[in-house]
């Protein structure tokens, strides 16, 4: 007689358009992942998002770009002041979620991500475990990689460090901005988290400890938040530290610089411009004035830095025939 005990049961795949999926996340980056799942008729029981709040001069009330989509297609939105509240597990729990998605949202206490059988994962925008933390795709373009690309990977305790389960690459251009890879990758982001769907749903996808990603002897870069002193540009660096600061930073939270204005009148306050698009000309001593017309350049060590998008206080952001046209730059303005 066949013991069929003596034999492992294999698991049984299921359909993944039917696991019932909570989704959460913020910003457009998300929105791109939960149109992705919907379009393709997977089956998002319920999103999470950011409370409304009061933003910009009017203090007009903003909804999270996740929530208005999730609202135009008439998916039940929650909007958690406290991820741990028992009100809010409760509510989660009555959605018997098979699996939660994460894309661009707040850490998530573990009552939370344990919650569905399926487990939740994390979409980052990085090469895990590269550029972990809040801002990885400025950060790695600040520091002047050459690629970088999306992570899943299922969470765990501490913020994103948990096993891989794929990671999708691309190729970093000398002048993109972080905009530029921010499209991107939120479109090959949102590929990839279907592929784990699919992965999870059939029960066959690779759990990868990060520590395999690195070779020997090799850091880790970290990804942290970006703060206002952050973004000021140091013209002690080099031509290519600064081209790579200002793409990194644009366009938001932007690069900026600071001027004091040469005046006879004596002490005066200091000036700001934001700078968002630049060039970098490496082993030039000199620019002549007529390679100079129409255009603006600043010294550095090894170069000159060619601005070419700004904004000054109290104007909307311009590229620099623009600017030359109402301002004249000379000797007035030193850094």
């Amino acid at each position: 007689m066949i013991q069929l005990s003596n034999f492992p049961i294999q698991p049984m795949p299921v359909n993944p358009k039917t696991l019932r999926i909570i989704f959460m996340g913020t910003p457009e980056f998300a929105v791109a992942s939960l149109r992705k799942l919907v379009e393709e008729k997977y089956n998002v029981v319920a999103v999470v998002t950011v409370p409304d709040k009061p933003a910009g001069r009017g203090q007009k009330i903003q909804e999270s770009d996740v929530k208005k989509f999730a609202v135009e297609k008439n998916i039940t939105v929650l909007q958690p002041e406290k991820l741990k509240s028992p009100e809010f597990i409760e509510e989660l729990k009555s959605f018997q979620p098979d699996l939660q998605i994460v894309v661009a949202f707040r850490m998530l206490p573990e009552i939370v991500w344990q919650l569905p059988r399926m487990g939740t994962f994390n979409l980052h925008g990085s090469l895990l475990p590269q550029y972990r933390g809040a801002a990885p795709i400025n950060r790695a373009i600040m520091n002047g990689e050459k690629k970088t690309g999306v992570t899943t990977f299922f969470l765990q305790h501490e913020i994103d460090t948990g096993n891989i389960i794929f990671r999708e690459e691309i190729e970093i251009g000398q002048d993109e901005s972080a905009g530029d890879i921010h499209d991107r990758l939120m479109h090959v982001g949102a590929d990839l988290v279907l592929k784990t769907v699919n992965a999870i749903a059939d029960e066959n996808y690779p759990q990868i400890p990060q520590s395999d990603f690195l070779n020997a002897g090799e850091g880790i870069n970290f990804a942290p938040k970006i703060f206002r002193d952050d973004c000021k540009i140091n013209w002690s660096w080099s031509g290519e530290k600064i081209h790579n600061h200002i793409r990194g930073l644009s366009p938001y939270p932007a690069a900026w610089m600071e001027f004091i204005p040469k005046s006879p009148g004596g002490n005066q306050e200091s000036v700001v411009w934001k700078i968002y698009k630049a060039k970098f000309i490496p082993g030039v001593d000199s620019i002549s004035e007529e390679n100079k017309k129409g255009k603006l350049f600043f010294p550095t060590n090894d170069g000159w830095i060619e601005i070419l998008e700004l904004q000054i206080p109290g104007k909307k952001k311009m590229n620099v025939a623009e600017f030359l046209r109402g301002n004249k730059i000379d000797e007035a303005y030193s850094l």
